[in-house]
């Protein structure tokens, strides 16, 4: 008998971190059929990040994840503080304060996002090891452990060691240092050393501490502190060597200069226990080949100082994931796949450059010292303090729209509009729940939504008012940039072209 045909999905997603199952969600909100394999038989309990920080939190808000992840029914608030390089950032006050932030620990993050992705239909399946991909004209063949998947498109959301990457052929080109020791641990202080260790000024009970030895940063947990000991040029421990609590003890004693009491916490759960050699700092030569695909740490590895991975790699899977609908629905026009890279690698190459000068300025020496000093002064003039809020949030990212005319709004994240519609009010946010293209009218004639009625079956459309509307017209892609942004309706039917191809009927003159 002839072997039997293998099964068959739409997507095939390596890696079920919180990039691969954003990716998964947005995916299921378009109506494609995504599969998800995951080596590890459980979902990783080991605490990794503890808080996410930039424009991602704007896009959990715009998919009712952010009250479901932080427990808050409230609007996301900007941070009041925050620290670049172990320097504060003082925020308060702002009226238009870009830089948003909220604790949470990864492993309830990924409990969320996979509660979510499920809910909306992906298949998850855990214990499946990617063995090896081939890809054709018409799609991706996946081979993995326990069989064989035929998808149209394949994404790695795999890590570092990416096995979808390295299978593909993507270079992956960067820096990568030895000089950095850092030991991290959830550790149990007495009240005294809490108070020592935890700065009033900035949210979440975090801290940053440099000294003539290293870094100490830590962050108040509920009834534990997370601790973080960075040192430079301390002789290399062996990967195998096991990290143990005496290190970690030890490290933050050399590094603040004396002993600190700290125990290790008595409580049943994940907790953190680690020893990082070195940095790593690398960025994909290419986010796509042919039908295969990186996004997340599969194509951009970096420095943690900022928090910057999640807000990187969650938006690459909300950009990366309405374009993939988009193709495999038959409306995308052509070359709307390869803005995938153009736009996100951009901003890949951008956090990358944040994260290696935020580590020059905490490295030992007079030089970083002195540079230190320089850069404090700067930050004592709110505009540069602004600037540096604005390329830590990543608000000053912008993709390339159409031309050298558009509004100043196009390419940027959407602002947060708060409207009223049909009389009652309601936030931009609550009306991109569904994952859609949005065409906000807020010009009263119904101009652009007229224009824009050819393509109801890929753009939502929207009219209502708002106070000190910044255009009469706003087009907002699915991950929250605009697309288009305008009065009359000027150059709106060719921007709609651009990013959603032809009409489904004759648009309107």
């Amino acid at each position: 008998m002839p072997p039997s045909a293998p099964e068959t999905a739409d997507v095939v997603i390596v890696g079920a971190g919180p990039v691969g199952l954003m990716l998964a969600a947005e995916l299921c909100l378009s109506g494609v059929r995504p599969v998800v394999v995951e080596r590890s038989a459980e979902r990783a309990a080991e605490p990794k990040a503890g808080g996410i920080t930039g424009q991602v939190v704007r896009l959990l808000d715009h998919r009712g994840l952010y009250e479901r992840l932080s427990g808050d029914s409230a609007p996301p608030a900007p941070l009041p503080a925050y620290v670049y390089g172990a320097m504060p950032l003082w925020l308060h006050g702002w009226e238009d304060n870009p830089l948003y932030g909220f604790t949470i620990q990864q492993w309830h993050l990924e409990a969320g996002l996979e509660e979510w992705a499920l809910g909306l239909g992906a298949d998850l399946r855990r214990g499946h090891d990617l063995v090896g991909f081939t890809q054709d004209a018409d799609g991706v063949t996946v081979e993995l452990s326990t069989g064989t998947l035929r998808a149209g498109y394949l994404v790695g959301c795999d890590g570092g060691h990416s096995a979808v990457r390295a299978l593909a052929g993507i270079a992956f080109p960067g820096v990568t240092s030895r000089r950095m020791t850092t030991r991290a641990a959830d550790v149990v202080v007495p009240d005294s050393v809490r108070e020592l260790l935890t700065d009033d000024a900035l949210p979440g009970g975090l801290s940053y501490r440099r000294t003539d030895t290293g870094v100490l940063a830590s962050i108040a947990l509920p009834g534990t502190h997370r601790i973080v000991a960075i040192e430079w040029d301390r002789p290399e421990v062996p990967a195998d060597v096991p990290v143990t609590f005496d290190e970690i003890r030890e490290a933050v004693a050399r590094v603040y200069g004396r002993e600190l009491p700290m125990s290790e916490p008595g409580t049943d759960g994940p907790r953190l226990l680690r020893r990082l050699g070195g940095t790593n700092t690398r960025l994909a030569g290419d986010y796509r080949v042919g039908r295969v695909f990186v996004a997340g740490d599969a194509a951009h590895v970096h420095s943690s100082i900022g928090a910057p991975g999640l807000n990187v790699g969650l938006q690459d899977a909300a950009n990366l994931g309405w374009k993939l609908a988009a193709e495999i629905g038959g409306w995308a026009p052509p070359g709307l796949l390869g803005t995938y890279h153009e736009e996100r690698h951009c901003a890949g190459r951008r956090m990358m450059m944040f994260t290696l000068a935020q580590l020059a300025l905490l490295s030992p020496g007079s030089e970083s010292t002195a540079v230190r000093e320089v850069f404090g002064a700067l930050l004592a003039e709110p505009a540069n303090t602004r600037q540096i809020a604005t390329m830590l949030a990543g608000a000053d990212v912008r993709y390339p729209t159409a031309g050298p005319d558009d509004h100043p709004l196009a390419g940027l994240w959407v602002p947060d509009l708060r409207l009223t519609r049909a009389g009652r009010p309601v936030r931009l946010a609550e009306l991109a729940r569904t994952g859609r293209s949005l065409l906000v009218d807020l010009s009263g004639d119904g101009q652009a939504a007229g224009i824009a009625a050819a393509w109801t079956d890929r753009v939502d459309l929207v009219t209502a008012a708002a106070e000190n509307a910044p255009a009469e017209a706003l087009l907002v892609r699915p991950d929250g940039y605009v697309a288009w942004a305008g009065d009359r309706g000027r150059g709106l039917t060719e921007a709609l072209r651009r990013w959603y191809g032809e009409p489904a009927s004759t648009p309107a003159a």
